[in-house]
């Protein structure tokens, strides 16, 4: 998967360190590291040509709100959201952390790859679960079910928690299990009480380099791009749901308009202004069902 060079200048004193599907990593003049969420998105392992305006200021935006949320259950990586001009709204300046290797994922609905593995199994990363499940069931109770980091263009791949134990022991995949669930179970009521169903959710966690101290929840949190948001007054089990997501830019890219063949290494073509307005629309929709605010658009 190609990355596009990041769009903009910092002052000198700034390290680029990597660039992701959207966000770039930099080296600060001090040591901590600033993390820029682009306008960049993706869909079917391609990052688009078209950006989506906003969408870096709204998942910042909607990351900071949620650590300020969930800052009494687990402490978080951000430092500062004095950055450059040049990202101003779009990054923040967090603590330099070891990262465990694991993305850890809480599902309280079933659905995604979830569906698949149970449909397949019975169970979803090796948790049992009851017969008669459908797409979007709500689960008896909120399951932990994590994966390992694939590489950039490559897919997560979902494990076991005895596998997690393999690869971080014990001790630490007994606590990013119950932080996980602990975190999702607070969201899960908050997003609730906004009138969004939280149905799954992916976190990541690391500790201060060279340190044994507890976790902190790091990278973004809880952001339309990280989590599966469905409208509560939609939710219809038995059926895929209605999502905060990029869900108008993969309907379009599969639908005869767009002209594309997923089956060729072709990239996707430019997405149409209607679309990037839907999407844009989306994400701020689900800014605004979650903070109580109204998304104030940045100038095109």
């Amino acid at each position: 998967m190609q990355v596009p060079e990041p769009d903009y200048e910092l002052p000198a004193g700034y390290q680029h360190i990597y660039s992701g599907k959207v966000r770039d990593l930099w080296r600060t003049p001090d040591g901590e590291l600033l993390f820029v969420a682009s306008d960049r998105i993706s869909a079917y392992d391609h990052i688009l040509s078209t950006p989506i305006p906003d969408k870096g200021r709204i998942l910042t935006a909607v990351s900071l709100w949620w650590f300020d949320q969930l800052s009494d259950l687990v402490p978080n990586h951000v430092v500062s959201t004095e950055v450059p001009d040049a990202v101003a709204g779009r990054a923040m300046i967090c603590h330099n952390l070891e990262m465990a290797p694991i993305e850890c994922v809480a599902r309280g609905y079933l659905t995604g790859s979830g569906i698949i593995e149970y449909q397949q199994s019975g169970s979803v990363c090796g948790v049992e679960l009851p017969e008669g499940l459908i797409e979007a069931s709500q689960l008896p109770e909120a399951i932990y079910t994590p994966a390992t980091k694939a590489e950039l263009g490559d897919h997560d791949e979902n494990i076991s928690f005895e596998r997690t134990v393999d690869i971080v022991g014990k001790a630490d995949a007994e606590q990013l299990r119950e932080l996980t669930l602990s975190v999702y179970t607070r969201a899960e009521q908050i997003a609730r009480d906004a009138g969004l169903i939280l149905a799954d959710t992916k976190f990541e966690f690391g500790r201060p380099a060279g340190t044994a101290d507890g976790f902190v929840l790091a990278d973004e949190v809880l952001t339309p791009d990280s989590s599966r948001y469905w409208p509560a007054e939609q939710y219809e089990p038995g059926k895929v749901q209605p999502s905060f997501d990029k869900q108008f830019v993969r309907n379009w890219l599969t639908s005869p308009e767009s002209g594309w063949d997923r089956s060729t290494d072709t990239p996707p073509p430019p997405l149409p202004d209607v679309v990037v307005e839907q999407t844009r629309e989306k994400y701020a929709e689900a800014y605004r069902r979650l903070t109580g605010k109204q998304w104030v658009r940045q100038a095109d």
